[in-house]
């Protein structure tokens, strides 16, 4: 993906429309762990899709628990090449957003729509500058994959994708007719959204200490991340989601009964030197909570040090 400066869509300018083979079809902005294995399920019933991605590469490679995928992807790197679709999935990291913008200008139609693949619970205010809400589908992504190097990447289990109800989420599922990743309509995505923040957000730990899922069999750690979910919990709770008083303790189960030597994407980024999640994952918890009245003090400070830390 080539980074620019972030620019609304002119919606009021002439649509371009792609020529073959991305024409009419779909786009995946950020072809990294999830979009590329994402491309991968897709491209069979979807041949005229393109990736748009910083480097190109021949091949996309995906491990998948079903087998390998292995296609010959269109890749574009210069977003001058690219025209309007159906679709546009952004599966970049959410500090990436504003390097999404001249892609959109191109990409984008009258008609298109926009299925923001990423975490945290704040997708439609994040392209809300660059693209009608009305055209943003957000989506709540649960898909273990890890990337090796460009095209190379290996999906540990079976990954599912929920959307809101309604004409754009039913049309955006329908887009998947693909064993190994699921996708469906639910009509709570709120609480779906803050569930997986409830995960997301005790992973600060690994990436602070550096060590992998196995941590969380010490019983310390193991209760650090309990506080660290019980505030995610009052605060989603605050923003309309149903949350059930156990999470904190269904979260730290999932830890430890991850393989001990698995690592989540903050950990990954850490160890790779590259930016982090750290205010998607922990700082709109203490954003949030600053908002509500609640205090967030675990959270906040997560995000300080993972922040510091870059």
């Amino acid at each position: 993906m080539t980074k620019s400066r972030a620019s609304p869509l002119r919606h009021g300018a002439k649509p371009r429309r792609a020529t073959s083979p991305n024409g009419g079809g779909l786009a995946i902005i950020g072809p990294g762990a999830i979009g590329g294995t994402v491309a991968a399920h897709l491209s069979p019933s979807h041949p005229d899709l393109a990736l748009c991605a910083r480097t190109a590469f021949a091949r996309l490679i995906v491990e998948t628990p079903q087998g390998r995928i292995e296609v010959a992807p269109t890749v574009l790197t210069d977003p001058a090449t690219a025209g309007a679709v159906d679709w546009v999935l952004v599966a970049t990291k959410t500090y990436d957003v504003a390097g999404t913008a001249l892609w959109l200008e191109r990409l984008m139609g009258p008609d298109t729509r926009l299925a923001v693949l990423q975490n945290g619970v704040e997708h439609v205010a994040r392209f809300a500058p660059f693209v009608p809400v009305d055209r943003i589908v957000p989506v709540v992504v649960e898909i273990p994959a890890e990337r090796s190097a460009p095209g190379l990447i290996v999906q540990r289990r079976d990954g599912w994708l929920k959307v809101p109800a309604g004409a754009n989420g039913e049309a955006f599922a329908a887009l998947f007719r693909t064993p190994g990743i699921e996708a469906s309509t639910t009509e709570d995505w709120t609480s779906v959204a803050w569930r997986k923040l409830a995960v997301n957000s005790a992973g600060a730990v690994n990436a602070l200490t550096g060590r992998p899922a196995g941590i969380a069999a010490r019983q310390d750690i193991a209760d650090l991340m309990r506080g660290l979910v019980a505030e995610c919990l009052a605060v989603g709770r605050a923003e309309g989601a149903t949350l059930d008083e156990d999470l904190p303790d269904r979260v730290v189960d999932q830890y430890r009964a991850s393989p001990p030597d698995s690592v989540n994407s903050l950990l990954a980024d850490r160890l790779a030197g590259r930016p982090m999640e750290w205010d998607a994952r922990n700082g709109v918890i203490a954003r949030l909570g600053t908002v509500h009245g609640i205090a967030t003090p675990l959270n906040a400070m997560a995000a300080s040090l993972l922040s510091a830390a870059e």
